[in-house]
């Protein structure tokens, strides 16, 4: 009686404390199932989480690095391949008056005997330094004793930062080798630069900091720097600067620099957190079908309550705040999970971010509020929303018909053609907006994620069809069990078809992501055996989109000398400014004397005049442009032309073609070396290739480069083949991430898969207990099961092949292009399809084997006593 008091005194205290005991209640006797909720939720936030950190460690520790690097310049004076001269510094301090400028050299080097660790190598004026870069102050001066003549009598002296010092146990006195260009230098170090907090030790910790004269003559920039770095007041007339800068040369901010930089990896992080937000779209259903069960397992104590004079209300709040109570839970597990994850994951992101965009060096995982908050704001969001939908359908039961089992059941069979036309009208809506004239992203994945999610509200009546048209078959396999486990799943379809679409979202990702990674491969593949045109190519070791070595030509010479040698093209790749794309990053331009595709380069469009070659149009000074600078920069036969920042000044330059290219999604500009020499100051080469006389021995011919041609120069020598799987090394390492999010979904579908059988056996206790009565016998039983979890994994592979095809489609031709302007051709491999549908049916199987055995074990006496 003091229940239904409690309970009727809707106004009084005692009723949340009578709600929360009603949910701790519960979730003590399900232990099992909650634990399963907390898991889905759990590995959905962690992936998000891990995904988020990893992206954000990535940029700080590249906004940390340049940062450090830029100190408090407001403004910076740039220029083309070659820096700026000199003589601009000069001017400035002279002909404007302004004393806070410092000239500043910066390129990359890799310290051999640190690990080939790549380094920032600064190169500044120390007397125009320290408006700029406050920690040049605090040197450790206890081994050397540092001022001008410091730098005077040690030869290539260099200063680090106690962090990297401490990191190799590196002190003052000591040396670095440095592999500078195509040589190797050794360095002492001569002081420690002493961080005084957090923000300047992660700043500095690959800096090595030189004097500008030795920078110079390192890096082979006499009389040029990188940059003029300026500290103006607001407002200054900025005509006073520009009127002194000679043609070639202008005047940014590093705010705007590094905006353009982190750009550029806006598409890959918005790819990696698309894909990880899978896992909680698989994790809704698994929360839904866990409430949903939840509420009719509780249905006969709900009716009891309502007969009591309990208001819908607080049946709503029984239900969300189990979901809410459950859900915090698994978000703040997931946190943490998210955060160790992290640790793992943020080296796959920033070698990706290293290996296709600019170096970055992460020593850790940021932590920060925002990824963790947006993970937790989402986990609770889900598990609440999730249960929503059970939590009204507690409300709306009458407490007669509360206590019919089968209510659901038919609710759900009324409700499969509403969720019919909800499917339609997603798919509609995703297919529209496709449709849409964008280059967002968002807006692709949004339109990627109705036609799944609508395609998955089709579960149930193909759940029903396919248990129809299999019971003749798996009764004739299996006998009377065989036509009981169809009749089976569509006599629960309001659990199985949710467990079913979890398990089909899953395993489509693997079709789809399996399909566009082949295409991919395949892709590339055939343009490496296009563009690779040459037997031997020849770089400096390490190089990467943003090391462009300056190797001196004199070299092409020695190698035309070689046995068996018949041509050595080159190139040189150099980033310039295109002043009318400001919020773009550099234009990369490989200049080359030689086409090595043999023309048989594929263009995406040309305009090149009959009888003539697209090399003829690059002898005559026109340019052309990969697919992916084209689609950034809105390249097409209309708009054919870009300007460029040469040491002439600017110049226009006629775009004949955009070539299929995926060696980054930057893009680049491919022009003739003898056009871009008239252009630009810059005697080097970057690269070289070798093409061999007919019968040349290629082995021999590499192995006289190795031991004697090159010896003593930093060049890696590498056949055509090495070539092509060290590019294809880079590619698997891309998409490693991917098929890590790939399994990690499908770990969320099985625990659905799970959760959900476990709800059936509970909920069928008494029909168990009848069968055994009967005579059925433990192990039939155990068949039964297997059967029925058998049948959901085939029904979820067959509906998971053409969404996952219909995915592939998507990604292949939608998100590819808008994320990063590549287009191939789908290919459509076999085995993806195999694989995903032997995935979907192990996982089920394999889900089912502990109900399997909980369900042998179950005694008949014991089964009906409890009912």
């Amino acid at each position: 009686m003091d229940f239904a008091n409690t309970y009727q005194d809707t106004n009084g205290h005692k009723t949340p404390m009578l709600i929360l005991r009603l949910i701790y209640r519960h979730i003590s006797r399900r232990k099992l199932q909650s634990i399963l909720f907390v898991v889905g939720v759990a590995l959905g936030v962690a992936i998000g989480v891990a995904i988020d950190l990893a992206n954000a460690s990535a940029n700080r520790a590249f906004s940390l690095s340049t940062e450090g690097i830029a100190g408090r310049t407001t403004h910076q004076i740039v220029s083309g391949s070659r820096g700026v001269d000199f003589d601009v510094y000069r001017r400035i301090r002279e002909e404007t008056g302004i004393q806070e400028a410092a000239p500043v050299i910066v390129d990359y080097v890799r310290a051999v005997n640190l690990g080939d660790q790549p380094l920032h190598m600064l190169g500044v004026e120390f007397s125009a330094e320290n408006p700029f870069r406050e920690y040049l102050g605090r040197i450790n001066q206890d081994a050397v004793q540092i001022d001008a003549s410091a730098f005077l009598v040690v030869r290539n002296a260099v200063l680090i930062s106690q962090t990297l010092a401490n990191r190799f146990d590196l002190d003052t006195g000591d040396t670095i080798t440095l592999r500078i260009n195509t040589e190797l230098v050794e360095t002492q170090i001569v002081g420690l630069l002493q961080p005084n907090d957090t923000f300047t030790e992660q700043a500095l910790d690959d800096l090595i900091l030189v004097p500008l004269e030795t920078a110079q003559r390192l890096l082979n920039m006499e009389n040029h720097v990188t940059r003029i770095d300026l500290i103006l007041p607001e407002n200054y007339d900025m005509a006073r600067i520009e009127d002194i800068l000679p043609p070639g040369v202008t005047i940014t901010t590093p705010e705007q620099r590094s905006d353009v930089l982190n750009q550029m990896t806006e598409a890959f992080e918005i790819n990696l957190q698309a894909l990880s937000l899978l896992a909680l779209v698989v994790g809704v259903f698994l929360i839904y079908n866990t409430v949903m069960f939840s509420v009719v397992q509780r249905r006969g104590v709900i009716g009891i309550l309502r007969s009591l004079g309990t208001s819908k209300r607080q049946i709503f709040l029984i239900v969300v705040g189990e979901a809410f109570f459950l859900g915090a839970i698994g978000t703040f597990s997931g946190l943490l999970l998210g955060v160790l994850m992290g640790r793992g994951t943020v080296g796959a992101v920033s070698q990706t971010v290293s290996d296709l965009y600019f170096r970055v060096n992460v020593r850790g995982v940021t932590l920060t509020p925002d990824a963790l908050l947006r993970g937790a704001v989402i986990g609770l969001l889900v598990s609440v929303l999730a249960a929503l939908i059970p939590a009204i359908d507690a409300t709306r039961t009458t407490p007669a018909g509360s206590m019919r089992r089968s209510e659901l059941e038919q609710n759900t069979r009324q409700l499969i053609p509403y969720f019919m036309a909800t499917g339609i009208v997603l798919i509609t809506g995703g297919i529209l907006l496709l449709q849409l004239p964008t280059q967002g992203i968002i807006i692709s994945f949004t339109a990627l994620f109705m036609v799944v999610i609508g395609a998955a509200m089709f579960t149930p009546p193909c759940m029903i069809a396919f248990m129809w048209l299999v019971t003749p078959l798996s009764g004739l396999i299996f006998g009377v069990l065989g036509r009981m486990a169809p009749r089976a799943v569509v006599r629960s379809i309001s659990r199985t078809s949710v467990a079913v679409a979890a398990l089909t979202l899953a395993v489509s990702v693997i079709v789809g992501v399996g399909v566009m990674i082949s295409s991919f491969r395949e892709t590339v593949e055939n343009w490496l055996n296009i563009t690779l045109g040459a037997d031997i190519f020849i770089s400096a070791p390490g190089m990467g989109i943003d090391l462009a070595p300056d190797v001196d030509p004199a070299i092409i010479e020695q190698i035309q000398q070689v046995d068996g040698v018949a041509r050595v093209p080159v190139v040189r790749n150099v980033d310039v400014i295109a002043p009318d794309y400001p919020d773009l990053p550099p234009v990369n331009i490989a200049a080359v004397d030689t086409d090595l595709s043999h023309g048989e380069r594929q263009f995406s469009w040309k305009n090149i005049p009959d009888g003539k070659s697209f090399w003829d149009l690059m002898l005559g000074g026109q340019v052309m442009v990969s697919e992916p600078f084209a689609f950034k920069h809105d390249i097409s036969p209309e708009k054919d032309t870009i300007t460029l920042l040469t040491d002439r000044g600017e110049q226009e330059f006629k775009i004949f073609g955009v070539f299929y290219d995926y060696a980054s999604d930057r893009g680049v500009m491919f022009m003739n070396l003898d056009v871009y020499r008239r252009f630009y100051d810059d005697p080097y080469i970057t690269s070289l290739a070798v093409q061999l006389e007919p019968g040349a021995n290629l082995h021999e011919v590499i192995d006289t480069l190795r031991t004697k041609t090159l010896v003593g120069q930093e060049l890696e020598v590498q056949s055509n083949r090495e070539l092509r799987e060290g590019a294809m090394e880079v590619f698997d390492r891309t998409f490693s991430i991917t098929a890590a999010l790939q399994v990690l979904a499908i770990i969320v579908a099985f625990i659905g898969i799970l959760s959900s059988l476990m709800a059936l056996q509970l909920e069928h206790v008494r029909e168990y207990g009848i069968m055994r009565a009967n005579g059925m016998t433990p192990g039939q039983l155990r068949i039964f099961t297997l059967i029925q979890t058998g049948l959901m994994g085939v029904i979820s592979g067959l509906m998971a092949l053409p969404i996952g095809l219909a995915l592939a489609f998507i990604l292949v031709y939608v998100i590819n292009v808008r994320s990063f302007g590549w287009s191939m051709n789908i290919i459509l491999p076999p085995m993806e399809f195999i694989q995903a549908f032997l995935v979907a049916l192990v996982a089920s199987l394999l889900a089912g084997l502990y109900p399997a055995w909980r369900v042998s074990r179950i005694q008949a006496a014991e089964a009906l006593r409890r009912e």
